[in-house]
């Protein structure tokens, strides 16, 4: 029989909540963690800054403007220390910026193309509406020039006041910021590239060129770009910095070339069997093949975001802040600064043009397309994205050096921090007011009505698949697992108490043995349906998952024996390896669905990122299920 209807759910009584809690990351998730968690460290730094620069603001210049060269014969840098954090070691976090641009392009959200379409307005509208409102308040002035302060989204700070200030918001609207953020982040790099940048020399510009086309040929020949690809970037950046080009944008374009891809499942299966072989035989030169073997199962692009997205998150961009945030406050300054138009200028454009723009920009996209494209949340939470978008801090500070001086520079300081303040607030009632609703009205107000993306390549079959819950269940999980997997063990209670918890759960087991680690489940797997064909295929899995450790012939045979089973039938099924093949179109509805670890699981055809504890699959579950409802 493929499959048995809901008598499991009830049939074995839930078991105590598991206390057990182990996250499967995907870089996205990972990107928005350390993007919170980073979010005190800057405003720290910022705080530290005005407290410093309110102390004593002579030793604050003093220690900015200390000169630091470097030569090599005759020809090297020398810059203050200001510049280089602000065009040296900001050039990582464009870095990080284009890194995960080009993943969401690779692998997220974007890879779905007629997707980018909406992101894109949404980040242009955002742009747009607050550079028009600077323009309009500095109109016949010179301060008219510093239109850039206006633009761009500090990604770090507004996800870590998004969690702060809207608690309980879908994932998918932190995800949808970060791509409409990306697009500000890039159209920021070429405005300050052909805006803010001085006189440009062509034979320096030239060289820029040709060394970023060797960092792609590298790329397209595959090359081991360790050292090579640092020193090609380095020496872009200096090209860029000869050429009177802020060569911040180095960091971003390099960025942006680097391929994301999941962790394919041969690549995966080759580093096992190089390190079977380190640890048969512990030489110098296999424990080098094992590393190689282990590295390229990942994508250059998430290697990279592991090792610089911590550092720039909790090192340069405080160090940035720390650099560029102090500004001396007293009565008289703030009577004359929030009068400026340079001030007023940012401050409106940030609170007011920011929401207006995107939001305006989402609409009209939504319009334009008839529905089919529309924000992946809804307009309740669209609009708490936005107005939290007016955090320009990083990118608006950058660009107010490069724009102002003197008293200027101050109140584009002013106008940059009183908004990301006002943003917070403007934040926190747009949520507190949606939390008025009633529930059905709040929920379609914060997830939507949109499709999401299916990951899910071969969608359920009744008549096939091996399913607990009740058929017409508005929420399916789908676990993709491996009866020797010690982690599915980990994970097969809180699925159960799931089921117990929601009588309208659907879950539905499918097969990836990892042969390569776990020699017993090949074998498992085909016990579980040789005891499939005699209907007995959950209480099978039951006692393979309680039994994990005990896993080989003699031992499935006793569980047939102890479930009444006809035994002689089950041998049979099992020496002539009656389930392989289903096994076997399990293993390649996997492999299409780029799943390559166990256990992974799917809610309602989108592939589960995070935690698979009973709190977080709680959480996933209900979500989908509100989905579901506001939907159907």
């Amino acid at each position: 029989m493929a499959h048995e209807q809901g008598e499991a759910a009830g049939n074995t009584a839930a078991p105590s909540r598991t206390a057990w809690s182990r996250s499967l990351e995907t870089p996205l998730r990972t990107f928005l963690r350390t993007e919170t968690g980073s979010a005190a460290v800057l405003l720290a730094a910022a705080l530290a800054a005005l407290v410093w620069v309110n102390v004593d603001a002579s030793s604050y210049e003093r220690v900015w403007r200390t000169v630091l060269s470097m030569r090599i014969g005759d020809t090297g840098i020398s810059e203050d220390l200001r510049y280089w954090l602000n065009s040296g070691l900001m050039a990582f976090f464009f870095f990080v910026v284009g890194l995960e641009a080009r993943r969401e392009f690779d692998m997220g959200e974007l890879r779905e193309r007629r997707r980018v379409a909406l992101p894109l307005a949404a980040g242009l509208g955002g742009i747009a509406v607050p550079v028009a409102i600077f323009l309009a308040a500095n109109a016949g002035r010179s301060s008219a020039h510093g239109w850039g302060a206006a633009m761009s989204t500090d990604t770090a700070l507004a996800l870590g006041m998004l969690a702060l200030v809207g608690r309980r918001l879908p994932d998918r609207l932190r995800a949808f910021m970060l791509t409409f953020a990306v697009v500000d982040d890039v159209v920021a790099l070429i405005v300050i590239a052909t805006v803010y940048s001085g006189h440009v020399a062509l034979w320096p510009l030239l060289a820029a060129v040709g060394l970023f086309a060797a960092i792609l040929l590298t790329i397209r020949l595959d090359v081991p770009r360790g050292p090579i690809g640092a020193t090609l970037a380095v020496a872009t950046w200096f090209a860029l910095y000869k050429s009177g080009i802020d060569p911040v944008v180095a960091g971003l374009a390099s960025g942006l070339v680097v391929y994301a891809s999941p962790a394919p499942r041969e690549s995966l299966e080759r580093a096992t069997d190089l390190f079977r072989l380190f640890r048969e035989q512990p030489t110098p030169e296999l424990a080098r093949s094992a590393r190689v073997g282990l590295r390229a199962a990942v994508s250059p692009n998430e290697r990279l975001q592991h090792l610089y997205h911590p550092w720039t998150s909790y090192v340069i961009v405080p160090l940035f802040a720390l650099a560029n945030a102090g500004i001396a406050i007293n009565g008289g300054f703030l009577a004359r600064a929030f009068t400026s138009p340079i001030t007023l200028g940012i401050l409106v454009g940030y609170l007011a043009g920011k929401p207006v723009g995107i939001l305006g920009a989402s609409w009209l996209v939504t319009r334009l397309s008839r529905g089919r494209l529309r924000p992946p949340v809804g307009w309740a939470a669209l609009a708490g994205g936005a107005s939290i978008a007016g955090i320009g801090f990083t990118v608006s500070l950058l660009i107010a050096n490069l724009a102002f001086h003197g008293a200027e520079l101050e109140e584009a300081k002013l106008g940059v921090l009183s908004a990301a303040l006002c943003a917070s607030v403007a934040t926190w009632l747009v949520f507190r007011l949606t939390a008025l609703l009633p529930p059905r009205t709040r929920i379609r107000a914060l997830l939507g009505t949109s499709d999401v993306i299916v990951d899910l390549a071969a969608s359920v079959d009744p008549g096939r698949d091996h399913i607990r819950g009740p058929e017409e269940a508005p929420v399916t999980l789908v676990e993709y697992g491996d009866f020797e997997c010690p982690y599915c063990g980990q994970a097969e209670p809180t699925v159960r108490e799931l089921l117990t918890d929601f009588g309208d759960l659907r879950y539905v087991w499918r097969h990836l043995p990892l042969n390569d680690v776990h020699p017993n489940a090949q074998f498992a797997a085909e016990a579980a349906e040789a005891a499939g064909e005699q209907d007995a295929f959950w209480e099978m899995h039951d006692l393979l998952f309680q039994h994990q450790d005990a896993l080989r012939s003699s031992d499935v045979t006793g569980y047939a024996e102890q479930l009444g089973l006809d035994t002689e039938r089950f041998t049979a099924a099992l020496e002539g390896h009656k389930g392989a093949a289903r096994i076997a179109e399990d293993v390649d509805t996997a492999d299409l669905s780029g799943v390559s670890g166990t256990p992974t699981f799917f809610v309602n055809g989108r592939r589960h990122a995070g935690a698979y504890d009973i709190q977080t699959l709680t959480t996933a579950v209900r979500t989908a299920r509100a989905r579901a409802a506001i939907t159907s």
